[in-house]
């Protein structure tokens, strides 16, 4: 059993970590009621921006746009957004193992990393970081997104790349946050379909019909494309930073309540190691009266 004074001192160690964790998850919380707020009040443009700009390319038919056709080029570049700090319980990893769990060849895989902690964790694992941008994720603005946007965008029509993704972690609720891995370039038809929610049967014949663009489609698509992939980006990044706070909110929340119980724990044997202390003097000297006495 250990002595008194190392649980005392393992005691008075959990008490130092806890008082840490109580503050980061006072911290959490306040960051988070801001975050959630720029999530929740932008979550239904983005959404119908994905689904209006989809929709439109989906309806086009064939185009010979840049944009909307394959370029040739087997390279993915994919834009990876977590944190700059860690102790958000899975967070991180969660959007790691998005990377790590496609069957692309590593190879083929550019990454435009926004997070110090998912650029460390993939450099280790032996993927090759073209650009990276941790700082943006600290306070996302619009500028941000149309920077990586536009080189992103430059990579596709140079040939560097030749698909288009972004993974980042989607803000359901205060409890609840979704690793996403979302597809811009090319527009994939077929699974877009399924994700655009079903229509009323009288505005079917006019959701199917072709896209007619005025004046040009190529001068509309060079407008609409590099917006929209701007928006999706400026999106994910406001729902990542949501979803960041809250995971370390959850996670301090745990954190504090782990070390309430071990230090519950230690007071028990504390108390146990104290009595028994006691017992075995009051032993002694019981023994030793009876000795003198003998």
């Amino acid at each position: 059993m250990a002595s008194m004074r190392d649980i005392k001192r393992r005691k008075v160690s959990i008490q130092s970590t806890q008082q840490i964790t109580k503050a980061m998850k006072l911290v959490s919380t306040v960051k988070l009621q801001r975050a959630k707020n720029r999530a929740e009040n932008s979550r239904a443009y983005f959404q119908s921006m994905y689904e209006t700009v989809t929709g439109i390319m989906r309806r086009s038919g064939h185009i010979d746009h840049p944009y909307m056709q394959p370029n040739g080029s087997d390279k993915k570049g994919v834009v990876v957004v977590t944190s700059n700090r860690g102790l958000a319980g899975g967070y991180n990893s969660n959007i790691v193992r998005l990377i790590t769990g496609t069957e692309w060849d590593k190879e083929d895989i550019s990454l435009y990393t926004i997070g110090k902690k998912g650029r460390d964790i993939l450099k280790r694992r032996g993927y090759n970081v073209v650009d990276d941008r941790s700082d943006v994720i600290e306070e996302p603005i619009y500028a941000d997104a149309i920077e990586l946007s536009e080189d992103l965008l430059r990579a596709y029509r140079d040939g560097e790349i030749g698909e288009i993704y972004i993974a980042y972690t989607n803000f359901k609720n205060t409890v609840s946050h979704v690793p996403t891995l979302l597809k811009l370039l090319p527009v994939d038809v077929e699974s877009t379909a399924e994700e655009i929610e079903d229509i009323k049967s009288d505005e079917v014949s006019q959701k199917q019909a072709l896209m007619n663009y005025e004046p040009d489609d190529v001068d509309a698509l060079d407008m609409i494309i590099p917006k929209y992939v701007t928006s999706i980006i400026y999106g994910a990044l406001i729902q990542a930073v949501a979803s960041e706070n809250g995971a370390r909110m959850q996670a301090m929340d745990s954190a504090t309540s782990n070390a309430e119980e071990m230090i519950g724990s230690l007071e028990l044997q504390y108390n146990r190691a104290r009595q028994g202390h006691i017992t075995q003097e009051l032993t002694e000297i019981i023994g030793g009266a009876e000795a003198l006495n003998a």
